[in-house]
């Protein structure tokens, strides 16, 4: 397989890019809100394998003290030949000099990052813009 990474936003089709989400557990997002986020974004990975994305991440920094990796995602029919840890793994070695590297995960998918180096936190905390279903799907607890 010949794949091409991209850490630029540059020429992204975000569109595509909404599209992966779709079929990932990052579910429904408007391609100009992901332009805004991979553009903020200091690290970012595009995975393509001839001409068409298969696989994203990013990580928001702020050069010194924390990074912060999120939106994660291959396409169902990439999964488990190693382009989300080779993503994630990229992205680690971005932040490297960063004081912590924070990893939000979709529920479920824990395992995979402990294989990765990182544990679970016990002082994280969250407010979500939609509450009740981010506990109904299992990224809050109630308590």
């Amino acid at each position: 397989m010949d794949l091409e990474w991209q850490y630029s936003p540059k020429g992204i089709c975000w569109q595509e890019v909404s599209d992966l989400y779709k079929k990932t557990p990052l579910g429904n997002k408007r391609p100009v809100d992901l332009e805004m986020s991979f553009t903020n974004s200091m690290f970012r990975c595009f995975v393509f394998e001839q001409g068409r994305l298969i696989g994203i991440g990013r990580a928001l920094a702020d050069g010194v003290d924390c990074s912060y990796i999120c939106d994660v995602a291959v396409l169902p029919e990439y999964q488990g030949i190693g382009i989300g840890k080779s993503i994630v793994s990229r992205l680690i070695a971005s932040s490297k000099g960063h004081k912590k590297i924070i990893l939000y995960a979709c529920p479920g998918k824990e395992p995979f990052y402990k294989r990765l180096g990182f544990k679970r936190m016990s002082t994280a905390m969250a407010i979500f813009e939609n509450q009740n279903q981010a506990i109904e799907s299992g990224f809050l607890n109630e308590t």
